[in-house]
């Protein structure tokens, strides 16, 4: 992704600065070059991530909904930005793809977990039991027209 993005405009976040907050909508992808940032929804702190070329504000942008989930740089972070909304995805078929296949990893992972949850509760009849539900709803979505 990093050699997608050769040329394009950067950007520095101090520590503490959110790239994106939960809720907005910015319209931009970013691309991470070096530093680090945390993924909060709402008050939890779900991952941090410092890998070169990692990609952030790619859901809000496909669905045209609002951020999931913050995105707050934890020390000096400097990132590619991609501006103009999904046009870009249009116009560049190699940065769809690679937007593509992160989601596609996303989505086996989650599915992985899943299964192994679904095998672990499969006895229970609480909420840990209805894991077989999610599958169900996850395989079943289809993308608004």
């Amino acid at each position: 992704m990093l050699e997608l993005c050769q040329g394009m405009e950067t950007i520095t976040f101090a520590p503490g600065e959110k790239l994106m907050p939960e809720g907005g909508k910015t319209g931009v992808l970013y691309v991470l070059i070096s530093g680090c940032v945390e993924v909060i929804k709402g008050e939890t702190p779900i991952t941090r991530i410092s890998d070169p070329g990692a990609i952030f504000g790619e859901i809000s942008l496909l669905l045209e909904d609002p951020h999931p989930a913050s995105v707050e740089a934890t020390e000096v972070t400097v990132c590619h930005v991609i501006r103009g909304g999904s046009d870009v995805l249009v116009e560049n078929p190699r940065i769809a793809l690679a937007v593509a296949e992160l989601l596609a990893c996303r989505v086996k992972g989650l599915i992985s977990y899943l299964a192994d949850l679904k095998s672990q509760y499969s006895d229970r009849k609480d909420h840990l039991g209805m894991v077989d539900e999610v599958l169900m709803d996850i395989a079943h979505l289809v993308p608004r027209c």
